[in-house]
């Protein structure tokens, strides 16, 4: 019997150049397939919220000027520039 909380596996099916192109990714990284997929997923799930975080407050506030957009792109921007680290298991 499995001790702790052992991790799901999931069967997925890619485009075959999607899949050379994150093995490649995970190789340069030097991380396992799954460690780069699930950190491309908890990516794209801060994403999400962050999207509907957004909505929520402009439902309540009002759009975003072009001016607040832009300062946004800004600092995106710089958080794309910066060296990013992937957890490695323990």
């Amino acid at each position: 019997m499995p001790r702790g909380n052992p991790s799901p596996k999931l069967a997925i099916t890619v485009d075959p150049d999607v899949h050379k192109r994150i093995l490649a990714a995970a190789a340069e990284e030097g991380v396992s397939l799954s460690a780069w997929m699930t950190e491309a997923a908890r990516d794209a799930l801060k994403i999400r919220a962050g999207l509907d975080a957004v909505a929520e407050w402009e439902k309540e506030h009002g759009a975003f000027t072009h001016e607040e957009l832009n300062e946004a792109r800004r600092r995106v921007r710089a958080q794309f520039r910066a060296p990013r680290t992937i957890r490695r298991p323990a």
